[in-house]
């Protein structure tokens, strides 16, 4: 197996291209064989966007591109930026210039140093050799592919929408900015306006309203690093994150789809049909 097939799988569309890109950096839960946390499963699972490549994989059907992880996120976290290094986790310096992320001084950036709160992911600390090798099997050929499906549709349509798929516990826990408030059923984010033409965030969350779903835009999160880099809206380059509460679909200690997990499905489908049919009219209006 390639270092490339350790890292992510694409699904291609099976109709004519077009200038849409999803991905789905933390979908995955295949657990490297030198990944070896002292946390228990149930705590490391916790971290874990259960079935987003699944309830979005209708969006090849309408030409769109879906690049998912296989690897997971408390394993390295592809949505963090490469030198948000959490230095207390290494038993050395870092040998070039870290940025620690809030995330990072609350033991959730680049690598995680706690699963749950007060639960350690590690019992140890970690070589720079491991993270390396972190960043160039698993994290960095990942976002390659993100990077080069985007620019293949904007070097073919002039444009890009790209959509950042995640999902989120129902209720913010010790080491979230919302800690005990309960979350809505998505919050649609392009911070604040700098990855994205805001109007189409504001589309998008009233799609989702109109289909029965409590959606809110910008909190509690704002968007991600991979917002962050690949967002650039002044270049017709629009990257939004969508973020999904995991009460709506599944059982959160189990981890099982619940019954209504067939239904938000469905209404996933729907949206896309719409966002499609409104990025590829040729009066689009907000592009």
């Amino acid at each position: 197996m390639s270092d490339e097939n350790l890292a992510f799988f694409v699904q291609e569309p099976s109709v004519a291209p077009i200038p849409l890109v999803l991905d789905s950096p933390h979908s995955g839960f295949t657990l490297p064989p030198d990944f070896l946390p002292s946390a228990p499963l149930e705590a490391i699972r916790s971290g874990w966007d259960a079935y987003l490549d699944d309830l979005w994989s209708g969006a090849t059907k309408h030409g769109a591109i879906l690049v998912c992880a296989l690897f997971p996120r408390t394993y390295i976290d592809a949505n963090r930026s490469e030198d948000d290094i959490d230095q207390e986790l290494l038993d050395a310096p870092w040998p070039r210039p870290v940025h620690p992320s809030d995330y990072a001084k609350r033991g959730q950036g680049l690598i995680r140093r706690f699963a749950l709160p007060n639960v350690p992911m590690y019992d140890r600390l970690l070589t720079i050799r491991e993270v390396e090798h972190r960043l160039d099997t698993y994290y960095r050929p990942y976002r390659s592919a993100v990077s080069a499906a985007i620019a293949s549709a904007v070097q073919r349509f002039g444009h890009v929408w790209h959509i950042d798929l995640h999902s989120m516990k129902s209720t913010g826990n010790a080491m979230n900015t919302d800690n005990g408030k309960a979350r809505p059923d998505l919050v649609i984010s392009d911070r604040d306006g700098r990855t994205s033409n805001p109007a189409a965030t504001e589309w998008i969350a009233a799609r989702f309203r109109e289909l029965g779903y409590d959606a809110r835009v910008n909190t509690p999160y704002k968007g991600g690093d991979m917002v962050k880099t690949f967002g650039q809206p002044e270049k017709n380059q629009h990257s939004i994150q969508i973020e999904i509460n995991r009460a709506i679909y599944m059982d959160e200690t189990s981890c099982e789809k619940s019954p209504r997990y067939a239904q938000l499905q469905a209404d996933i489908d729907r949206f896309l049909a719409q966002f499609v049919e409104k990025i590829t009219s040729k009066d689009a209006d907000f592009r």
